[in-house]
C-alpha cells in the first residue's frame, strides 16, 4: 500500500471495530439530553480525576487541548439543542464555528510546530517536512471557508439535531482530506485509527443517517476518540492493533498537496459564485439543492 504497510486481517477488524464503535455510540448520544450529558460531561470529569492523571501524564500538551476542545463542542452543541431559546440566539450561534475554528487552528499550530524545527523527530517517528506548511496553509484556507453559521437550526423530531445546512459535501471533503493529512503527517503510526476510521465515524452519518448534521457527530465522535485515547494512549502504537505508515516523503507530499489543492479549489468556488454577495455568517448555498433538501427535511 502507498500510505501505510500491508494491514493483516486481525487489525483490518479492529480498524473497522473502532469505526462501528464510534458510530453507535454517536447514535446512543443522539437518544437524549442525559445520555449526553453522561457520555460528554460526568464521564470525562470522572476520567479526569481518576484515570487520565496516569494514562495520559507526560503525553504533552496537544492530546490534552484537543480532548477538552472536542468536549467543550460536544457540550456545547447540546446546549444550542437542547436549552430553550439558545438555538434561535445569534451569538449562540457563532459558538459552532468558533469552536471548529479554534479545533482546526490547533492542528494547524502544531504542523507549523514541527516544520520549524526541521531536523527533529519527535517520540512518534515523525520526521518534519515541507508537507507540515503545505497543509497547514490548507488547514488555514479551511477555516476561512466556513460559512453559514447564522443558518443552523434544530431539527424538530425527538433528537433535536443540531444541522448546519450551508456545510455542504465539498466543504467536508475539504476538511477531510485537510485532517487525514494532518493526523498522517503528525500521528504517523496512529494515523488509520485518529485519520481514517475517526473520519469515517462522522461522515458516514452525516451522509446515511443524518444529513446536516456532520459537525455534530464530529465532536461526538471525536470527543469519545479522544477520550478512548487518553485512556489508551498506545493503542495505536500496541503491536497487536498497530498498522504502518509508510511516511514516505512522496506520501507526505501526496496527501499534503492534495489537502492544498481541495481546500483552494473550495475557496475559488465561494469567491467566484457567491461569495461577493455574502455577509459574514449568513449562508452562501441557499440556492444549492442540498440545501434545500436539508432544510426542508428539518422544518
Amino acid at each position: 500500500m502507498f500510505f501505510f504497510e500491508p494491514i493483516s486481517f486481525s487489525t483490518g477488524c479492529v480498524v473497522i471495530g473502532v469505526l462501528v464503535a464510534l458510530i453507535a455510540l454517536n447514535e446512543l448520544a443522539r437518544l437524549g439530553r442525559w445520555i449526553s450529558v453522561a457520555m460528554f460531561i460526568v464521564l470525562p470529569l470522572l476520567l479526569t480525576v481518576t484515570v487520565w492523571p496516569t494514562t495520559a501524564a507526560g503525553s504533552g500538551w496537544f492530546p490534552w487541548v484537543k480532548t477538552y476542545s472536542a468536549l467543550a463542542g460536544a457540550v456545547g452543541f447540546m446546549a444550542i439543542r437542547f436549552v430553550p431559546g439558545l438555538e434561535k440566539n445569534r451569538a449562540a450561534l457563532c459558538f459552532p464555528a468558533l469552536i471548529l475554528a479554534i479545533n482546526i487552528a490547533e492542528a494547524v499550530a502544531r504542523e507549523f510546530q514541527i516544520s520549524m524545527d526541521p531536523s527533529s523527530v519527535d517520540a512518534l517517528g515523525n520526521a518534519p517536512g515541507p508537507w507540515n506548511t503545505i497543509n497547514a496553509v490548507a488547514g488555514i484556507i479551511n477555516i476561512l471557508t466556513i460559512t453559514g453559521w447564522f443558518g443552523i437550526i434544530i431539527s424538530k423530531d425527538k433528537k433535536r439535531d443540531m444541522v448546519w445546512p450551508d456545510m455542504l459535501w465539498f466543504w467536508i471533503l475539504a476538511y477531510d482530506l485537510w485532517n487525514m493529512t494532518y493526523v498522517y503527517n503528525t500521528l504517523r503510526d496512529g494515523a488509520i485509527y485518529a485519520g481514517l476510521s475517526l473520519l469515517l465515524a462522522c461522515t458516514i452519518p452525516a451522509f446515511m443517517i443524518k444529513k446536516g448534521a456532520w459537525l455534530q457527530h464530529r465532536a461526538q465522535t471525536l470527543a469519545l476518540f479522544m477520550m478512548f485515547w487518553q485512556t489508551y494512549p498506545s493503542f495505536a502504537t500496541d503491536p497487536r492493533f498497530v498498522v504502518v505508515s509508510t511516511a514516505t516523503p512522496q506520501a507526505h507530499y501526496t496527501l499534503s498537496i492534495l489537502s492544498l489543492a481541495v481546500n483552494i479549489a473550495v475557496g475559488l468556488h465561494q469567491l467566484a459564485i457567491v461569495f461577493k454577495r455574502n455577509r459574514v455568517g449568513e449562508e452562501l448555498y441557499t440556492e444549492h439543492p442540498e440545501y434545500k433538501q436539508i432544510v426542508a427535511e428539518n422544518h
